[in-house]
Parts: structure tokens; sequence; C-alpha cells
């Protein structure tokens, strides 16, 4: 025999099923966050390890965080050091300026400033065009070049970088990305944390 239907039998079903689906999205949630943070972490080491020079640190263990100049974000700097001596460093940055929202890289710099890799962690940008981006062929002009004296903006802006054909936008992002975790490496280096 059926109940009859009743407002109060809706709001009791309904708020059965609503409990019943919380408790199973938090058991869920609590079930993969130790997981999830350890392939976080996981993906955080490897991008450190192909970006900085040589080291015997744990750079991601002496991480810290720096303010960015002229705004009031923050990023993450992981120092890297051969013998106590700083040999470079790995900066997790972003542009929130990207066509299709934010792009996270990790950037590596030689003492020196010289940009040794960089790494597109993150990015939505449109597939076959922003994300070109990530290609070798794009990265490549970036790589053994000093920020000092190379111009980080696309050609098309008066700078030296040969932007994506049809992603002119995520172009300037990358290299805001880049010129924004340079000015923040450069502060570190100089400053009274390297």
């Amino acid at each position: 025999m059926a109940l009859p239907s009743t407002f109060r039998n809706m709001l009791i079903v309904l708020t059965v099923v609503s409990l019943t689906s919380s408790l199973a999205l938090g058991l869920v949630y609590e079930y993969t966050k130790g997981p999830i943070a350890a392939a976080r972490l996981a993906k955080q080491v490897k991008a450190v390890d192909e970006v900085v020079p040589p080291y015997n640190n744990n750079p991601v263990q002496e991480k810290f965080k720096a303010a960015v100049p002229g705004t009031s974000d923050s990023l993450e700097c992981f120092p890297a050091r051969q013998d106590s001596v700083l040999t470079g460093m790995a900066i997790r940055t972003f542009s929130s300026k990207g066509y299709s929202g934010e792009i996270w890289l990790m950037a590596g710099f030689e003492k020196d400033g010289t940009i040794r890799n960089l790494i597109v962690t993150d990015h939505k940008e449109t597939p076959g065009l922003g994300s070109k981006m990530t290609e070798p062929r794009f990265l490549q002009q970036f790589l053994g070049k000093n920020p000092a004296t190379f111009t980080l903006k696309v050609k098309k802006d008066g700078g030296a970088v040969d932007g994506i054909t049809g992603a002119t936008i995520s172009s300037r992002a990358f290299c805001q990305a880049v010129q924004v975790a340079y000015e923040t490496y450069q502060q570190q280096s100089h400053g009274s944390r390297p």
C-alpha cells in the first residue's frame, strides 16, 4: 500500500535523500583527499626537479611564499642549493589574463636570473591554439635567456617572443607569468631571503 502523496511525505523523502547524498559525498572526500594531496605533491616535486639547476637540498621542504612586486599576490618559491649555496630557484607563477582563465607555470632560474626551464602546470586554453604554449617549439625560445636583456613580450608588442599564431592573448599571459616570476626571483635573490 502506497503512502498518500503529501507535502510532508515529499519533504521527508527529499531530506533523507539529501542527507544520504551529503554523507556519501563527505565520505568520498575524506577517502580521496590523502591520495589527491600526495599526487599534487608528486607533481610539484617533479616540476621543481625539471626546472632548477642541480641541487642537494630539498627545495620543496624549503619553499616559501614571496610577495609579487606591486601586487597583493604571493608566489611559492623553491630555492635550489648545492652545499648550502643558492644555485637557482623554481617559482610557481601564474597569469589570470589567459584567454580562458588562469595559466600556471613552474619557472626555473639559474643563479644569475637566466631562464633554465619552464613547465606549464595548469591551463584551460583552447586546444590547438593557446594550448600550444606547452609545446617545445614555443618554450625553447625562452630557455637560456635572461629577462634582464630578453624582453618578455610578444613581438607584436615590441618584445622578443614569437607569439602563438591565433593565440596572442595566451602568449601575452604566458610572458606576463614568466616576467612576474623573474621579478620575484630578482627580489628574493637580491633580498634577505635567497
